[in-house]
């Protein structure tokens, strides 16, 4: 994977952490920051090749057309296949794919810094998780990498979009602004509509306990669910579960009962005009007042705020 790139325009290497490159964000003199780039079996069309671990100041979104690669992020290998979508948060360690691309594999990549989608969005993550486009992608427990899977019959409609993109930004016709900044809304639209494969992901790291648990929370979500409920749910007892989902996920199992509430009171507060009270009833909140909270707490203002936003 490459930083953005192009003629007269390099990335930058801001500074180092823990030996890790960081890699800015190259601006254009007329205010399209946004780059497309097109990968063939590991060859990127724009950005000079990075042989060694790096992270952005950026967003990056890898669409697979066809053919499998593996990523490695903050440490963990991500398998991508066909129809699948990567979004890597600004901060996220990607490594060298050390010849996990197949020859055949063609990747779309789009690489864009937040104040694109807001102008008056910060570079600060907190102001990002209030924003209803962006707090899907970088809110809490998806900083890093987040793998999305695109229906089949939605995919040829992504991929057009990334290449109107794409087509836009080569040409810069009259308009170009308007229209770049519409085919990446669309995009980031598409995301916040996509489940997140979280399961998915842990069966493929051989984690069936935690498959199960995250089964449990995905089914029950929006009804009264307590520890207690899911390790009976999935016959252990409430202390080993306790133990097994912090040690591998550093986070507890009503951490992410909480976070699995709060993503669908995202999408309800977005897609719908039901009032707090209702959202925080549809998603498993008794106390609307506890919800408000809780949301504050997470994303910086309370839903009605992020919902005019």
């Amino acid at each position: 994977m490459s930083p953005p790139g192009d003629k007269g325009r390099s990335a930058t290497t801001i500074g180092r952490s823990s030996d890790v490159r960081l890699v800015g964000y190259p601006r254009s003199a007329d205010g399209l920051d946004v780059t497309v780039a097109r990968s063939v079996g590991g060859r990127a069309s724009a950005g000079p090749s990075v042989s060694e671990p790096h992270a952005h100041d950026f967003l990056l979104l890898l669409l697979v057309e066809r053919g499998t690669s593996t990523m490695r992020v903050d440490g963990r290998d991500v398998p991508l296949a066909p129809g699948d979508v990567l979004v890597l948060a600004p901060g996220a360690v990607v490594a060298p794919h050390a010849g996990h691309v197949e020859p055949d594999t063609e990747v779309w990549m789009v690489f864009f810094p937040a104040d694109v989608v807001d102008p008056a969005t910060t570079g600060s993550l907190v102001s990002w998780r209030s924003h209803p486009l962006l707090a899907p992608l970088v809110g809490p427990g998806r900083a890093g990498g987040q793998r999305f899977s695109v229906p089949a019959g939605e995919r040829a409609g992504w991929l057009a979009h990334v290449r109107a993109l794409d087509a836009e930004l080569r040409e810069r016709r009259d308009g170009a602004a308007a229209a770049v900044r519409a085919y990446l809304t669309l995009l980031l639209v598409g995301l916040t509509r996509l489940e997140a494969v979280v399961t998915d992901e842990l069966r493929d790291r051989d984690e069936p306990l935690l498959a199960a648990v995250f089964d449990v929370v995905e089914r029950r979500f929006r009804e009264p669910l307590s520890l207690r409920d899911v390790a009976s749910a999935v016959g252990l007892t409430p202390g080993h579960v306790t133990t097994i989902v912090r040690r591998r996920t550093g986070r507890t199992v009503q951490q992410w009962i909480t976070e699995r509430r709060l993503r669908e009171a995202r999408r309800l507060l977005h897609d719908t005009d039901l009032t707090v009270a209702a959202v925080a009833a549809r998603v498993g909140f008794r106390d609307a007042g506890y919800f408000v909270r809780r949301f504050r707490a997470e994303h910086g203002v309370p839903p009605g705020r992020w919902r005019a936003a």
